[in-house]
């Protein structure tokens, strides 16, 4: 059964076909979270394209602190350190390539997913995948950045049904999509490859060729959407994205709106 078939540093990098994304591969069993044991190697030096994956995570996080289910020897962690000397706003747009890294992964196994501003990965509108960006500055400039990654792959979804409650109905996996388990390190080595290659795009050509892939496979754009934040909440229509990556809206008072990091919910 490929789902009890533990991850393994060989089997990834059978498949790996990166530059830099990978030139360290560390692999746990369990963490507190990749990102934070990606972030205690950042301080240590570890180089741009570390990679920490592990089996489970204790705390797994998503966007707004939420928690990440992380069940043991199902799924893919994994974090991946960049050094990009960037300016702090040009942080969201890791996240894009990430979705993208993450979607052209899943497509090489049949599925067609569709991107939900910022960071999820949806196949027949139902949440499989997410990430989580975190840097830390030095001045006006990134000092380095953690790219995490959370992908369902051969949970079952009784398992996320009741570990998520009603979000569960919300969420897939890999596995239940196509009907049969998934290579975990093959998928690994797959995410990781384009990632590398969304990365190298990012470096050469700034933004727009992130934004361009990225748009194309918005599933938010012309939408009615619920916009949520702290401050209340309100409905309206999706425009797409800025130069930023953030998500501009109008509401049915003719109003535009920047999303900054609210959750979005699609109405239609």
């Amino acid at each position: 059964m490929i789902a009890t078939d533990l991850l393994s540093v060989e089997g990834i990098r059978r498949g790996l076909g990166a530059s830099t994304v990978g030139r360290q591969l560390y692999l746990f069993g369990e963490v507190q979270s990749t990102n934070v044991a990606l972030r205690s190697l950042a301080r240590e030096g570890a180089v741009e394209g570390t990679v920490v994956l592990a089996e489970s995570q204790r705390a797994g996080r998503g966007r707004l602190g939420r928690e990440w289910f992380s069940p043991s020897g199902v799924n893919l962690y994994a974090s991946v350190l960049f050094r990009p000397h960037f300016a702090p706003r040009q942080a969201p747009c890791f996240s894009f390539i990430a979705s993208l890294a993450a979607a052209d992964a899943v497509k090489e196994l049949g599925p067609s997913p569709a991107i939900k501003w910022p960071n999820d990965l949806l196949v027949d509108r139902k949440k499989v995948a997410g990430s989580l960006v975190e840097c830390a500055t030095r001045g006006d400039e990134i000092e380095f950045l953690i790219l995490g990654i959370g992908i369902n792959v051969n949970v079952p979804l009784s398992a996320l049904r009741a570990a998520l409650g009603l979000a569960g109905v919300n969420a897939t996996s890999l596995a239940a999509v196509l009907g049969q388990e998934v290579d975990r390190n093959a998928l690994a080595a797959s995410y990781l490859t384009h990632l590398d290659g969304w990365a190298r795009r990012y470096k050469a050509g700034g933004p727009e060729p992130i934004l361009a892939a990225w748009r194309e496979r918005d599933i938010l754009t012309g939408r009615r959407i619920e916009v949520r934040g702290e401050g209340g909440g309100f409905e309206g229509r999706a425009l797409g994205v800025d130069g930023d990556g953030h998500l501009l809206v109008d509401d049915s008072h003719g109003q535009r709106h920047i999303a900054l990091s609210e959750e979005i919910r699609i109405l239609e």
